[in-house]
């Protein structure tokens, strides 16, 4: 948390998108019309799961991904080139563009991000561009040990960038200053890293330049002064470029930075031999039990471990900004620096040898010590062994030291975790983790000292003082989360619980602590005086879900009473507004309530998010920024959240979009598009509660389901689609019957009230929303008239141990692994469905292969299907040319398949009741066997070195 709120004056991005060989290839498609070729399509949109505060920093930072740039032109694709009167026998593999009122809302220049500096007096305007040509997808990359690596640059592949930097002064008033446009570096430079210097006087980013010599296009440090907005390089040795692999670089002090640099003397990269040594080998003679998800672009053999090493070691390098250069430490695999909160010394880890083959970089052994920050090593904190045995039980952990972190209210205190179950979930044992603390440099002899014990999962410390902190535990098969107060500094004070309740109850959620900003630039959690009362009261910052959806709020909340007075609530009937950051913490001392100053966020369903000060003790508000709405066209429409139940009682919701001007009454039913992504929940009473708000801005992304309702379609988003296992029952043992009640209940609802025709009603997802779509097209064909599935895995058998929220292993619950595959289903398959897919997705679990086969095992059944591989894409779509063309997919097939649509609904429920009264094949008893590798796309893992995206949206 301390980390998150610590990001608003840091902007650092690394884009994980990725590049593959040479020449653009066209789309690759594959069409089966029982027995002849038609068209087929599918879409994809992705959806983060976020604390509230993080999610509304829509134009602030932390900025983990940004788009491309805006060039003016938007790629490489022009009409002439793509678009043609459609063959119905010849679509051949060329890149399409969908119609103009599509196309015009993608290509709308983007916004900028904006960042505050650590003193609040002054905001980036970080400028960005649309989407990136697919040449830029096609760059060479290197697939090694989890990671996508571009070898010319050094860096991540497929990383997005900043164009430019503007510099505004904000005064009190909330008035904006003149722009000063940070100059010097050159024409069409790439900016990524942005990074404030703790006294907010200096920026520091990397610069590249794309150039056919590759020593060009490696990145290079550069630092800008704020007053003046004059950049210049670093280094003045041009020689000494980034190594961004990993991390990139940080202030250690208001005038020196720790780089990760490039070895000056690494030579070329090792040569792949023509003949191996002899064949790959892997053995387990020692009998031991390793159960891994299927992770992708993992080391095969010495020479991608070679290629890792060669990539991934750095040279520290202690800099001045005066040009003063000392090395630190030997050349290694450097990936984190920490320095302390008081500068004198930085928390250093690495990763070593022996690598892994089955498992990604994130498991590799790893040390972590201790050094000065003038360059001397102090001591070892740890070097944990390879951990290829992480059981894949939720809540199962990596053996030893983990979390280790620097105490933000603390000069130079060090504080972990380690585990008491040996990381295995399964294993009953109390205490389950220990926190334990102890100095950069105890005295001789002492040993680490024990703050506080967990019977569930460790799950982060948000700092105060010695008096107070807060410490966070977990268990996700319970979905219990528990909050403890602590006083650090008093060990006769016993610890005591401040919440226990459960993760999925939302209605309860009490908010997060807002935290303030402290001299040596941590963030610890704010403590608020009241005049004339010596209570202890912090700022809670919440969602405040609700039945009618969210009202944030800010409590002030007593802290040793529990007492609270809300001192802040977002408007209920036209706006949503949330609290994004403390704005009045620039001075040392106490906190009073009448002087508190908050950045909150505004919008509503026809505004776009604009960001205020609110002063107190008036409450009074200043606008600070103007963005304009991005896609005027759809302006006003028309944006509902509906209510709706299963036909088991549980209670369901969903936001239904209409186009701007339509009237049910007067224009009839549209074709409607449903668009959903399920999830897992332990109680029926959690999984009915309402989720988002009615009054947020509609954002819409470049493969957005939104893009739709410039065609007149209906728009059902996210409608809730849980699978519930209560108490001892596991969710997807009744994966099929509960996905099918709940897009039911959903359609029933649509039509009732008179917005969607019956037999227009379409079906779409990504990845597990892909996975939900056949799904539904398998087992509900009387609801649906046709459906889009966008990077989906339909095999189950090829993810054996595990996938998305399931911890058996298809051993263990082999019935339900088959019953959930659509690809089991495949000859029920009847209504038409569009597959895509990206060629290079490296998501777990969701290989291309997944729907190659799909495709085919339709195919073998005579389905109307279509299958369409991007080149160079992976689990998002990232290149102008490929969403382009998915978007044209999407588009020819619903006005095919849906709009067009002339069939009976009734004869699709009798076919279905038919097929029912049949019964469908049972496999419970077979073993099945896994015909390939597999995965999941789990949209987290232990350890892991990527995070695999859910969808939404």
């Amino acid at each position: 948390m301390n980390q998150m709120v610590r990001g608003l004056h840091k902007v650092c991005h690394r884009g994980v998108s990725l590049l593959t060989p040479s020449s653009l290839s066209p789309p690759i498609f594959l069409c089966l019309k029982l027995g002849r070729v038609p068209g087929h399509l599918r879409t994809h949109s992705i959806k983060t799961t976020t604390a509230m505060t993080a999610s509304r920093l829509h134009h602030l930072v932390p900025i983990h991904s940004v788009s491309s740039k805006n060039d003016g032109t938007n790629g490489s694709l022009s009409s002439s080139n793509a678009v043609a009167t459609e063959d119905e026998d010849n679509l051949e593999g060329r890149y399409r563009l969908p119609p103009p009122e599509i196309r015009e809302i993608v290509d709308a220049p983007p916004l900028p991000a904006l960042s505050f500096s650590p003193q609040r007096d002054k905001i980036l305007f970080l400028k960005r561009r649309a989407l990136p040509p697919l040449e830029e997808l096609a760059r060479p990359e290197e697939k090694l040990a989890g990671l996508r690596i571009d070898g010319k640059c050094n860096t991540r592949s497929r990383m997005s960038f900043y164009t430019g930097i503007g510099i505004h002064q904000l005064f009190p008033d909330g008035k904006l200053g003149q722009e000063i446009e940070i100059q010097g570096f050159p024409d069409g430079a790439k900016l990524n890293f942005v990074t404030w210097s703790q006294d907010g006087k200096h920026l520091a980013f990397s610069i590249r330049i794309d150039a056919e010599d590759s020593s060009s296009s490696k990145l290079r440090v550069w630092v800008a002064d704020v007053d003046t907005g004059k950049a210049r390089p670093l280094f003045q040795s041009p020689d000494i470029y980034l190594n961004a692999i990993f991390d990139n670089f940080v202030w250690v002090n208001n005038s020196t930075l720790l780089v990760c640099t490039i070895p000056l003397l690494r030579g070329d990269p090792p040569k792949k031999p023509l003949v191996p040594l002899g064949p790959k080998m892997q053995s387990n003679e020692k009998r031991d039990i390793i159960q891994v998800r299927t992770f992708q672009d993992l080391l095969k053999d010495e020479y991608d471990e070679d290629l890792f090493d060669y990539y991934a070691t750095t040279q520290l390098v202690l800099v001045s900004l005066d040009g003063t250069v000392k090395e630190i430490g030997p050349p290694a695999v450097y990936t984190s620096l920490d320095p302390s909160p008081d500068e004198k010394y930085i928390l250093i880890s690495s990763i070593h040898r022996p690598y892994s083959f089955i498992v990604p970089c994130g498991r590799f052994p790893r040390q972590v010590g201790v050094w000065t920050t003038d360059g001397i090593f102090v001591r070892e904190l740890c070097d944990l062994p390879l951990a290829e045995d992480i059981p894949i039980a939720f809540n199962s952990v990596r053996k030893g030291m983990r979390s280790i972190n620097w105490r933000s209210d603390k000069p130079s205190t060090l504080y972990w975790a380690e585990t008491q179950d040996g990381g295995d979930a399964k294993v009953e044992v109390t205490p389950r983790d220990i926190i334990y603390t102890q100095q950069a440099e105890p005295v001789q002899g002492e040993g680490p000292e024990i703050l506080h014990k967990l019977d569930l999962r460790y799950g982060g410390i948000s700092w105060c003082d010695d008096s107070l902190a807060l410490v966070y535990e977990s268990w996700y098969k319970t979905r219990r989360t528990r909050t403890w107060v602590i006083s650090p500094g008093s060990k006769d004070v016993a610890p005591r619980i401040l919440f226990d309740r459960s993760s999925e109850d939302v209605y309860s959620d009490p908010g997060s602590p807002m935290m303030r900003r402290t001299s040596t630039g941590t963030y610890v959690i704010a403590k608020i005086k009241k005049e004339n009362d010596e209570g202890t009261y912090i700022l809670l910052n919440g969602n405040g879900a609700t039945p009618e959806g969210n009202i944030p709020f800010l409590d002030l909340f007593d802290i040793n009473t529990g007492s609270k007075e809300r001192i802040w609530e977002s408007d209920k009937e036209k706006y949503y507004e949330t609290t994004v950051a403390l704005m009045s913490d620039q001075t040392e001392g106490d906190l009073y309530l009448n002087q508190l100053k908050i950045l909150t966020s505004k919008e509503s369903k026809t505004e776009n998010t604009q960001y205020y000060i609110q002063s107190w003790p008036d409450k009074k508000s200043c606008q600070i920024t103007d963005f304009p709405h991005p896609y005027p066209q759809l302006a006003s429409l028309q944006k509902e959240l509906i209510k709706y139940q299963r036909k088991d009682g549980v209670q369901l919701s969903a936001t239904l979009y209409l186009p701007p001007g339509y009237d049910p009454s007067k224009d009839g039913p549209l074709p409607c598009l449903f668009w959903s992504y399920p999830g897992e929940f332990k109680s029926k009473d959690a999984a009915g509660q309402v989720r988002g708000s009615p009054n947020e801005f509609p954002r819409i992304g470049s493969t957005s389901v939104l893009l739709w309702l410039a065609r007149g379609f209906a728009i059902l988003g996210g409608p809730t689609t849980p699978i519930i296992g209560e108490g001892d029952e596991e969710a997807n043992d009744r994966f099929v019957e509960q996905l099918v009640a709940c897009a039911e209940a959903a359609v029933e609802e649509v039509v009732r009230r008179g917005v969607a025709h019956p037999s227009k009603i379409a079906v779409g997802g990504h990845s597990y929303g892909a996975f939900m779509t056949a799904n539904l097209l398998a087992h509900a064909p009387h609801l649906f008239c046709c459906g889009i599935a966008r990077s989906g895995a339909y095999n189950r058998t090829l993810t054996p141990f595990g996938f998305q929220n399931e911890d058996r292993t298809l051993w263990e619950a082999t019935s339900t692994y088959v019953e959930m595959s659509p690809f089991m289903s495949a000859n029920k398959l009847k209504k038409p469905i569009l597959l895509v897919h990206g060629e290079e997705d490296n998501n777990s679990g969701t290989l291309t292969m997944q729907s190659d086969r799909f495709f085919n095992a339709l195919k073998g059944h005579g389905a109307l299907c279509r299958l369409v591989i991007l080149p160079f894409e992976s689990h998002g779509y990232a290149a102008r040319e490929s969403i382009m063309h998915v978007l044209w997919e999407t588009d020819r097939w619903l006005q095919k398949y849906c709009v067009s649509n002339t069939a009976d609904r009734s004869t699709d429920l009798k076919v279905s009741k038919d097929d029912e009264s049949k019964g469908a094949p049972h496999l419970q008893n077979k073993t099945v066997a896994a015909s390939g590798g597999g995965g999941t796309e789990a949209d987290f893992e232990h350890d892991g070195c990527h995070l695999a995206p859910r969808s939404s949206l």
